[in-house]
């Protein structure tokens, strides 16, 4: 049985009457916790007011399927009064470090103590602040880091395609050039008349046209290349298979290389067909260098789109464009868009630039965008919509998803509230996004829900 010396070696309980102190020893149920056993799961309802008058809990929280250490309460100590006060579900997981001896007392029990004494109700309310201000810390951290691992992931796979395009082109162009450079050299050898060697050049310059401007439709493509590779083979080039597609892609024609090779037919050397492969590895070398290039303006338009996002060398105030904010935070998530969500845009025309801090509002399109993709289950529509009231502008992200009961309404902005599985979401996210658009931006955020369409209207003042 708890005795009143053990509670008097916590500074709690030294504010409470002898009678009080008494009839909490007879009401508190001891309970014995051996070490890596669990006394609380995260998601729990409460199980009332703890004492731990010997051993040790850790206190962690599950994070992207990881337990993450909190801290750890060592006896003496109490804890438990933060979940009977909200009765919210316990947002930890409590595990014995070692062998543990505490008393449990009811939730009823602990409220008729916390309302008998003004002191010791004060002393509650105090512990609670700082625990809850801790925990917030702590958990805004880990979103932080969380958000950044998920933003570094995001931004590596769309770098992954253009990166490795760069690299293809790089380290197949130089055996091109070099075996480019060869034939020029034979060429020049037989001292071809000038006006033959105009016709290979612009055969040459129409098809690098064609290639930078993609100017052969796809469906065609195929045909096309059948009809070159008949010819190629009926002409004798060796691996036709291999041309044809360059060929093709540049917009030859078995008419075009008629005309090129008319003179060739006869000549028993390489010439008879090295002015084929010339062209076709000319397309080629073209080929890999507008991919290649492409590659480098992709990888350029993320690398600019992510120091757009976090206003990299900008002072935290400034004018920021809105609709700029929106599409980097999509190019940088296109990664999560990819499966079956669909973007529609329906932006005002001359929406004005607004003071604001720039990387923190791009931290709201992000968790909007994200909470509008994990409720249609990636699968669905996102409208973006803006307009223009003159001294403010509201911006809409509006999602196809099931909606939002209106029992839980008044809550989703609350701290720690989610209706996300454990582990997966903190309840802070929404949170965020109240506080970044009305304390720091002296906005306004609404809701409106329905099946089938949820929306979030961000209202913020052009100047403040």
């Amino acid at each position: 049985m708890l005795c009143v010396d053990e509670l008097l070696n916590l500074e709690l309980f030294q504010a409470l009457p002898q009678e009080r102190l008494d009839w909490m020893c007879d009401r508190a149920k001891a309970i014995d916790v051996k070490t890596g056993d669990v006394l609380v799961h995260e998601g729990d309802s409460s199980l009332g007011f703890f004492l731990l008058l010997c051993g040790s809990i850790g206190i962690t929280r599950k994070s992207e399927g990881i337990e993450m250490p909190l801290g750890q309460h060592d006896a003496p100590a109490f804890f438990g009064e933060v979940q009977v006060l909200t009765d919210q579900p316990v947002p930890v997981t409590l595990r014995a470090l070692s062998d543990c001896r505490l008393y449990q007392l009811s939730a009823d029990d602990f409220l008729t103590l916390l309302h008998d004494c003004r002191t010791f109700e004060r002393i509650i309310f105090q512990t609670v602040e700082k625990r809850m201000r801790g925990l917030e810390s702590f958990i805004r951290g880990r979103e932080k880091m969380a958000a950044l691992g998920t933003l570094a992931a995001g931004l590596a796979h769309e770098l992954n395609n253009p990166a490795a395009a760069l690299v293809r082109a790089l380290k197949d162009i130089t055996p091109a050039l070099l075996e480019l450079q060869r034939m020029n050299l034979v060429y020049g050898q037989h001292h071809v008349d000038e006006e033959h060697t105009k016709q290979w050049l612009s055969a040459r310059d129409k098809g690098y046209d064609t290639i930078v401007h993609k100017r052969i439709d796809p469906m065609t493509l195929g045909d096309q290349e059948d009809k070159l590779l008949d010819w190629l083979e009926e002409y004798g080039v060796e691996n036709a298979w291999k041309i044809a597609e360059p060929l093709a892609e540049a917009g030859m024609d078995v008419e075009t290389l008629e005309q090129l090779t008319a003179r060739w037919q006869d000549e028993p050397t390489e010439l008879r067909d090295m002015g084929v492969r010339w062209l076709a590895l000319s397309f080629e070398v073209m080929s890999m260098v507008t991919s290649g290039l492409r590659g480098a303006e992709r990888i350029a338009q993320l690398v600019h789109s992510m120091k757009s996002y976090s206003h990299l060398d900008q002072g935290a105030r400034q004018l920021v464009d809105v609709h700029e904010g929106l599409e980097d935070t999509i190019r940088l998530f296109s990664y999560k868009l990819k499966h079956g969500v669909e973007i529609r845009r329906s932006y005002a025309s001359n929406l004005p630039k607004i003071w604001a801090y720039g990387s923190e509002l791009n931290q709201v399109w992000t968790n909007l965008l994200d909470n509008a993709i994990d409720a249609m289950n990636e699968s669905g529509v996102i409208e973006l919509a803006t307009t223009d009231h003159g001294d403010h502008i509201q911006v809409y992200v509006t999602d196809s998803g099931p909606g939002i009961p209106p029992e839980i309404r008044s809550r989703i902005y609350e701290p720690f509230f989610t209706t996300k599985p454990v582990g997966k979401g903190s309840g802070l996210g929404l949170e965020m996004v109240r506080r970044i658009v009305e304390n720091r931006h002296q906005g306004t955020i609404t809701l409106e829900s329905q099946p089938g369409k949820t929306q979030f209207i961000v209202c913020l003042p052009v100047s403040h």
